[in-house]
């Protein structure tokens, strides 16, 4: 079993939010999909990383989404996370996969 967490931005590089729709979208796809999903977001998680090229802090507002699934697809994956980058017009939008088992 694994654990896949999506970490999706809540605004665009100019600063303005996405539409709400844009993130129902994700929620509905992976619904359908997987058939359940845990979705954080209330309290937006920060995320902070040195920009390589001006060496300055640079930031997103992010939800966290959160999938557990029998079969990890790695091709699958790959691919969705491609189309979110589209979706929301990022350089990258981190997509991790984490073993792990239920107690």
């Amino acid at each position: 079993m694994h654990l896949i967490q999506l970490l999706i931005p809540i605004y665009d590089n100019d600063g303005n939010p996405f539409p709400r729709s844009r993130f129902d979208s994700v929620r509905g796809q992976l619904m359908e999909r997987f058939g359940g999903l845990t979705a954080f977001v209330q309290s937006p998680a920060l995320g902070l990383w040195k920009d390589a090229e001006s060496g300055a802090t640079a930031h997103d507002d992010m939800i966290l989404i959160e999938v557990m699934v029998e079969k990890f697809e790695r091709d699958w994956w790959s691919a969705y996370r491609t189309a979110l980058e589209c979706a929301f017009r990022q350089d990258e939008i981190v997509v991790r996969a984490i073993a792990c088992e239920r107690v």
